[in-house]
């Protein structure tokens, strides 16, 4: 493949941001050839063309190839991740399961976590798997849209979310909901006797130098699982080249052997995007390859794309929803066009 280095506007433009995130373990320098000039060129120019779009980062086979602010904080700066707060949560399952805090994903609510069972909780709720929670196929009633505002006034919302009725049959379709990512955060705390920002801050944040700042918590001091986390782009890129590598980190395994692949899997659908679902990450086909992606509202986005070696982080503001078939649909659009135009450029 003929390689070349960055165009100049684009290495510019990094040499005249202060990124100390850039030189950070596991990733080589902007500074090093990064190939595809043309592809990162037509991505940048797109990119700032996208009103609603805040920052961008490219990697590619563990190279930054493009890394842009177009409006507000600077790459390196933390920005508010929203639901790809759920993909952070998933690799923490990953990690416990590494370490032996769990033993898979078939262990149930009631083995790992009895202490969060409410008494009068429908019997099923006991042996809800880990996977179901991974999945977003519980099947109590979802606690996002509409219903968020009222679980997150509750005044315990583990117990809020566990006595809800079953509007699905546990395992059956998926149901986006935010307070099962909770719960899981919360058994996982619980079996660990740490809180999710430790775990966090240890499992993922030393081997990665990602520094997650305390999040918001619920009325039990637990913090909240499946939103409201803080990552920079640049961290986020990181979290997103974690996956691409298998779970490992300059030699270190940090989460289970096979968690990436199996996280990549498709185990349901969204009933919103129909994309397929695995462990945490939402998944679609991109440039003719399979991209996973973790997403947050607003339209803060990681895509891993394996095959490819590329990762995208992408963070936008958080007053608007990014739905998808519209805002959501554009910056899949951007990442689908890089990795075409990467292709030609390849074969050329």
């Amino acid at each position: 493949m003929k390689r070349r280095t960055l165009l100049k506007s684009v290495a510019t433009c990094l040499a005249s941001t202060s990124l100390p995130g850039i030189a950070a373990p596991g990733i080589r320098a902007v500074s090093r050839p990064a190939g595809n000039v043309r592809a990162v060129d037509l991505l940048a120019d797109a990119a700032r063309r996208v009103d609603r779009l805040h920052s961008i980062v490219v990697m590619r086979q563990g190279e930054i190839v493009l890394a842009e602010t177009f409006r507000g904080p600077p790459v390196d700066q933390a920005v508010n991740v929203k639901s790809v707060s759920k993909s952070v949560v998933a690799a923490l399952i990953g990690c416990a399961i590494e370490r032996g805090n769990i033993a898979d994903v078939d262990v149930t609510l009631g083995e790992i976590a009895p202490e969060l069972l409410p008494a009068d909780a429908d019997p099923r709720v006991t042996g809800l798997r880990v996977q179901d929670f991974l999945t977003m196929r519980i099947g109590l009633e979802r606690q996002s849209g509409r219903n968020y505002g009222r679980w997150s006034a509750s005044d315990d919302w583990v117990r809020y979310t566990l006595t809800r009725p079953f509007t699905a049959q546990p395992g059956g379709r998926m149901l986006y909901s935010t307070a099962g990512w909770h719960v899981l955060g919360a058994a996982l705390s619980q079996v660990t006797g740490k809180s999710l920002l430790t775990l966090s801050r240890e499992w993922l944040g030393k081997p990665l130098d990602i520094e997650f700042a305390p999040w918001t918590r619920d009325p039990q001091g637990r913090y909240l699982g499946g939103n409201e986390m803080s990552m920079s782009p640049l961290e986020m890129a990181r979290f997103g080249e974690l996956y691409r590598l298998g779970g490992r980190w300059e030699g270190q395994r940090v989460m289970a052997d096979q968690w990436a692949s199996q996280s990549f899997e498709p185990r349901t659908v969204s009933p919103w995007s129909s994309d397929a679902y695995g462990y945490g990450w939402f998944l679609r086909s991109l440039g003719g390859h399979l991209s996973a992606y973790a997403r947050g509202y607003g339209g803060q986005l990681v895509h891993v794309i394996p095959e490819t070696g590329v990762v995208v982080a992408m963070t936008s503001g958080t007053s608007r929803a990014a739905r998808s078939g519209g805002y959501m649909d554009t910056l899949h659009t951007l990442v689908d066009d890089y990795l075409s135009a990467m292709r030609d450029e390849d074969d050329a």
